[in-house]
């Protein structure tokens, strides 16, 4: 059997994560695992002379295997880098939430099962925003979501249309384009539906809507959706990808979004997995947040 390849891919800002992937190192490399990290934390890994360095944005096309070890903004970060390719993407929580992990912190036993092949694989689909005015085109791409505010709690009016046929003119806060995936984060605060991950759709959900019959929307995911910011006045508005920094979305722009041609592969060992996080973390947030969590640890 080859050599596994496994690239680590943690977020130190996360409580725990430093000593957490340190633990996985060694065991992958007891496991007889190639275990690799970018070189940027060389120093945080000194100690482990097995442990390989390069660029990471690099090794994940020779990678079998990447884990990401934080909370839920890091597997979204993480998947980032890997479009393309062939690696499957592992989440282990040290965060707050980390719905879309497959193992906890104290679970890191599991991981003797990733080099005997024994765990599903969910493919998820990823959105591709495009951004065209001026001549100019920006290009997003995002496994969550793609939303559109005007970042200021103010109301403004767009325009949605499906492959050319207009789907409805809007007065809200903004709009969430949401994958499966995305179900439930962002879209899911918006009054959207949960959905399970592998299906092929693409939600609209409105955020705030000055309307009392406004509803989420499913379209097909071989729809390409176009959104157009219509109303007189001169505010800008402004969309993020996955929670990444706003980039301004100005007058008489358009915003197209459709599924990319790309897939994350995401691995579980669990084949309930979805609806155990459904059950057992979703549910935390009606008890609300415990006091002494930080504002970073609670994302």
């Amino acid at each position: 059997m080859n050599m596994l390849n496994v690239a680590i891919f943690p977020n130190f800002q996360k409580k725990n994560a430093l000593p957490c992937a340190r633990q996985v190192c060694e065991r992958l490399h007891r496991l007889g695992a190639q275990v690799y990290v970018d070189e940027s934390y060389a120093p945080e890994f000194a100690e482990q002379d097995y442990v390989h360095y390069g660029v990471f944005s690099s090794l994940v096309y020779e990678m079998d295997i990447v884990i990401a070890i934080g909370g839920d903004g890091t597997i979204l970060r993480c998947a980032k880098q890997m479009i393309s390719s062939r690696a499957l993407l592992l989440g282990i929580n040290t965060g707050y939430l980390g719905f879309m992990a497959s193992l906890e912190a104290n679970e890191l036993d599991e991981l003797a099962r990733l080099v005997k092949g024994d765990y599903q694989i969910s493919r998820r689909m990823l959105l591709k925003g495009e951004l065209y005015g001026e001549g100019k085109k920006t290009c997003f791409t995002a496994l969550n979501d793609i939303a559109v505010s005007a970042m200021i709690g103010k109301v403004f009016e767009f325009s949605v249309y499906a492959d050319e046929m207009l789907v409805g003119r809007y007065r809200a806060d903004g709009m969430v384009c949401s994958t499966p995936t995305g179900s439930t984060a962002y879209a899911l605060s918006a009054g959207g539906p949960i959905m399970e991950p592998e299906l092929s759709c693409i939600e609209i959900a409105l955020i705030c809507p000055h309307s009392l019959f406004n509803r989420p929307l499913l379209l097909s995911s071989e729809r390409k959706i176009s959104i157009r910011h219509t109303a007189n006045c001169e505010r800008t508005i402004f969309l993020s990808a996955d929670g990444e920094p706003p980039v301004a979305f100005p007058p008489n722009y358009r915003l197209d979004i459709e599924r990319s041609k790309y897939e994350i592969s995401l691995v579980q060992f669990r084949n309930n997995g979805f609806y155990d996080a459904v059950n057992h973390k979703l549910t935390q947030s009606i008890k609300g947040f415990p006091e002494h969590l930080s504002t970073e640890e609670r994302t």
